[in-house]
């Protein structure tokens, strides 16, 4: 294994350059949990019958979101790629492109969601809460075109370094979804109240306007003048198509084990008494809030190791990732040393049930000792994605998560009486596994993988 002797003022270049494109990413991310917790507060006011069938709801809709932003994904380092060659002129033509793909792919999740009553069954949503779950998949499902549009326009702008966008629009999407929420749930200015269909409505209403948004601001600031948008326009192109698809697919794949694997877990420990989901809810809670950063990081290592393969600079190459890796690593101690050093204040933040703080604390703890795997698993693949590398990390990904993860998780569990504790262990398991697996695959690319630049 070759060595890698790093040069100073080059890793801090490169870490500051990181850094001022991810600040704005990991707020675009906060932001976008953010609309979960609104839903979740204006529905819990209103009663627990709708706070369970909107958080039920919002649980099948995430699999969709993450399908969609797990395609788009293939277009920052396709931008990145030919903005490091100089090629910015024929950014167009790759974007409009990808909006083929993300009306495509928007049509594909509304039908998806507007059938959902299989996975509904799977699940085993309970006969009472399927009318109002149904009734916020078929509001919210209208917004899926508008969803993935609004990740390709975020991976255009992701992929010029301009981040600051992303942010502005999560926020102001979160700030118009508080009161037209309210509104729409519990029936203001007239309107009737809709309790689960409001909320449908409202974020779809929301997830409409950040595109139609982010949409005018593309064509209106000059910085994007120059990309060829309008010349591109251009009816499917297989070529280009494929190309996206290649690496959005198993991105979206990847993601989607990642989700599952999440979604599984919480089914699993649905089994064992409202306490410990309540107490699994809170920690999970946290450990999402605290991934945020990393999963900013991976945004904008994609970009920087994009930039540095249309340049021809496998240097650049590693600095861009390995510096990005390490930052994530200083990032993760700060989480992790406040899970394991303080995990009962984390736990009373979300409730004053004693019983619920004290098993929480204990999974937070475990949380704590998986951070540094989940901040170089994350990083690692977008590494990754900026050298196009998607198909091989899939198939770590679904091996470390599901034939790792979620037996080890599912033996502690059951066959060694650990509950809980024993399907974090195994998160612990997968995300190792995944982070180990991962880091060596960039290692190996970076110093001997067949990557170049675009022609």
């Amino acid at each position: 294994m070759k060595s890698f002797r790093p040069d100073r003022a080059r890793v801090a270049h490169e870490v500051g350059a990181t850094v001022r494109l991810a600040l704005p990413l990991i707020a675009a991310q906060l932001a976008a949990v953010g609309p979960n917790f609104v839903d979740a507060v204006l529905a819990g006011h209103l009663s627990a019958h709708v706070q369970a069938a909107v958080t039920t709801a919002v649980s099948i809709w995430a699999l969709a979101l993450v399908s969609g932003m797990g395609m788009m994904m293939a277009v920052p380092p396709s931008v990145a790629q030919l903005d490091g060659a100089g090629r910015r002129h024929d950014v167009g033509a790759v974007f409009v492109q990808a909006l083929w793909l993300a009306w495509g792919m928007g049509i594909v999740l509304w039908f998806l969601i507007r059938h959902a009553s299989p996975m509904l069954d799977w699940i085993g949503v309970v006969p009472t809460l399927r009318t109002d779950v149904t009734h916020f998949l078929h509001a919210i499902s209208w917004a899926a075109p508008a969803l993935t549009s609004y990740f390709a326009l975020r991976g255009l702008s992701e992929g010029l370094s301009m981040t600051r966008p992303s942010m502005y629009f999560s926020f102001g999407g979160l700030l118009l979804l508080a009161p037209l929420g309210y509104v729409m749930m519990y029936g203001r200015f007239g309107l009737p109240q809709m309790g689960s269909l409001g909320s449908g409505i409202a974020t779809a209403i929301v997830l409409w306007l950040e595109m139609i948004g982010f949409s005018i601001y593309v064509a209106k600031h000059p910085a994007y003048r120059d990309l060829g948008l309008r010349a591109g326009m251009a009816w499917p192109n297989p070529r280009i198509l494929g190309e996206l698809l290649k690496i959005g697919g198993p991105m979206a794949i990847t993601l989607l084990a990642e989700g599952g694997l999440f979604v599984a877990v919480a089914l699993v420990i649905a089994t064992l008494g409202e306490t410990v989901v309540a107490s699994h809810q809170v920690a999970l809670s946290v450990a999402t809030v605290a991934f945020m950063i990393p999963l900013g990081l991976s945004m904008a290592i994609t970009v920087r190791v994009g930039n540095a393969v249309g340049r021809d600079d496998a240097r650049g190459v590693r600095y861009a990732g390995f510096c990005g890796i390490a930052l994530a690593l200083c990032v993760q101690s700060v989480s992790s040393s406040a899970m394991l050093g303080m995990p009962h204040l984390l736990a009373r933040l979300y409730t004053h049930d004693a019983a619920v703080i004290a098993l929480a604390a204990q999974l937070m703890v475990l949380a704590g000792l998986f951070q540094f795997s989940d901040g170089i698993q994350v990083t690692s693949n977008g590494a990754l994605r900026g050298l196009k590398d998607t198909r091989v990390p899939m198939v770590i990904t679904l091996f470390a998560y599901w034939v790792v993860g979620m037996p080890v998780g599912w033996w502690l569990a059951f066959h060694q009486g650990l509950g809980a504790r024993g399907m974090w262990m195994g998160l612990i398991a997968g995300l190792t596994m995944a982070a180990v697996l991962l880091f060596a695959r960039f290692w190996r690319n970076a110093f001997h993988g067949s990557w170049r630049r675009p022609h």
